[in-house]
């Protein structure tokens, strides 16, 4: 273990600190400073490797968590990043991303904050990026076989980087003009800088991965013809459909998907020039959804000047405590404040949009608002509370439904469960033989961590079906739900 008296002489929980809101929002790097050595040598001595760790049980990659917490308390980082990355392909991802279910699993959080091991963790990869520890793992031999991966988000590159290191030629495809998937053109720069991206890029190219940014399947090269070429094929595409709002006013100009927004955004950000951008600058904003994606709604219309910011969420607000109904090591739904919510605006919960107002011509101006009721355990307006909010920007942060389905359905029918999702088995295999899915596109929205568990897994099955046996990890089943969810 750790510091054998961890716990019991730091109490207190540190994290990294955030730059300050009048500095960081007149740029778009990251928000958060580096924390100092000693301050996260202590935080890491909090962790004393518990007789039954339950954080493996909350992190889907089931991370060697007590072990890097040691070796990085012990100052050991070269060992530390080996450890880290025998489980996971990619935490300079999952340390700025993901929410961190393994903190809610922390033994320590049944009466103490919570391990800081999402900040050890980003800081035990930056670090080895920094030292030169992060070298290509390129394969000692080639096997002969060929794998298409579609989809260059954190399931579809976990899977490439798999695959290629058992010896398979892997070509990942990708429809937009970069690498990433949401990675790249769905997560501000405040929250990850896309350096990151291409760091990692590089090294799975110099490892042999080779990636095919521009071609969209379906369109350039049909499903069927994918297939015929390859000797397996990933499908990785996401969870991409968003959910709309079909309300009065709906068709408005200024009302747009949250997706519209971001990718335009960082586009720009990337040098980029794009044509009648959807921008915030010098508008009133209006943000439905209370999530992640809202969240850098928020943060990205901050940064674009905008006169307010409105975020409605149609719930009741989340509690500040581990509710009675989520005990220890579920994840409790908790409420949070984000970077991009310590920067301003206002956040209104119990509201149910009942109208989008137009203008003579025909751009919202307003939204219509009411209070929501429960009935019948239904959310419904409740009738008498309506009021306007000034809109002249309204982004629909609401979720996703599930993945993209017509050119898959038309060029290669694969069938679809009740939930949108891409039916497969337990191997994730689909109906036809040979085609995989992994991530969003077959579980449905979730977390980036589940994401790079299931690239991972479904790696595994597609060199067993290859090979007729496998040494790759085999994390997660398609059904398996940790702990925390």
């Amino acid at each position: 273990m750790a510091d054998p008296k961890g716990f019991l002489k730091v109490q207190e929980r540190e994290t990294a600190k955030r730059r300050p809101v009048a500095l960081r929002l007149m740029d778009w790097k990251e928000v958060y400073e580096q924390q100092d050595s000693s301050e996260l040598k202590r935080q890491a001595g909090r962790c004393m490797d518990c007789g039954i760790p339950f954080c493996h049980q909350g992190c889907p990659l089931g991370n060697l968590i007590p072990e890097w917490n040691d070796l990085m308390w012990r100052g050991e980082g070269a060992q530390a990043i080996e450890r880290l990355h025998a489980t996971n392909n990619f935490p300079e991802f999952t340390g700025r991303l993901c929410p961190a279910p393994c903190e809610s699993s922390c033994v320590l959080g049944i009466n103490q904050p919570a391990v800081t091991i999402k900040q050890v963790e980003v800081t035990i990869i930056d670090q080895a990026f920094a030292n030169g520890l992060v070298t290509p793992r390129p394969p000692e031999r080639l096997t002969g076989k060929t794998i298409a991966v579609v989809g260059s988000g954190p399931a579809g590159l976990a899977a490439a980087q798999q695959l290629t290191r058992a010896g398979h030629t892997v070509a990942v495809f990708e429809r937009d003009d970069r690498i990433g998937g949401l990675l790249r053109y769905g997560i501000p720069d405040f929250k990850m800088e896309k350096k990151h991206i291409e760091l990692r890029v590089s090294q799975m190219q110099a490892e042999g991965t080779r990636f095919r940014a521009g071609v969209e399947i379906g369109v350039d090269i049909s499903w069927s013809d994918l297939k015929a070429r390859y000797d397996a094929v990933i499908v990785a595409t996401g969870a991409t459909v968003p959910r709309d709002l079909p309300v009065p006013g709906r068709d408005l100009m200024g009302v747009h998907f949250a997706m519209e927004y971001l990718v335009q955004a960082n586009r720009v950000g990337a040098g980029d020039s794009v044509a009648e951008q959807i921008t915030a600058d010098g508008k009133h904003v209006v943000v439905l959804g209370g999530g992640d994606t809202g969240a850098d709604c928020i943060g990205t219309a901050h940064r674009q000047q905008a006169l307010s910011v409105t975020n409605l969420a149609i719930g009741l607000q989340p509690p500040s405590e581990r509710p009675e109904h989520q005990p220890w090591p579920m994840s409790p739904t908790l409420f949070e404040v984000s970077s991009a919510h310590e920067e301003g605006g206002e956040r209104v919960y119990l509201a149910s949009t009942v109208e989008f107002l137009s203008n003579e011509a025909g751009e919202v101006r307003a939204i219509r608002v009411a209070e929501t009721e429960y009935i019948d355990g239904r959310r419904v307006p409740k009738s008498g509370t309506e009021r306007e909010i000034p809109a002249d920007l309204v982004l629909l942060a609401l979720g996703f439904t599930g993945p993209e389905s017509d050119s898959i359905d038309a060029q290669l029918p694969v069938p679809f469960d009740a939930k949108g999702n891409i039916e497969r088995d337990g191997m994730y295999e689909t109906s036809e033989a040979g085609v995989f899915v992994a991530g969003d596109a077959g579980r449905g929205q979730s977390l980036i961590v589940w994401a790079i568990a299931e690239g991972r897994a479904a790696a595994s099955a597609v060199d067993r079906y290859l090979e007729g046996d496998t040494l790759l990890p085999f994390p997660v089943k398609p059904t398996d739900h940790a702990l925390s969810i």
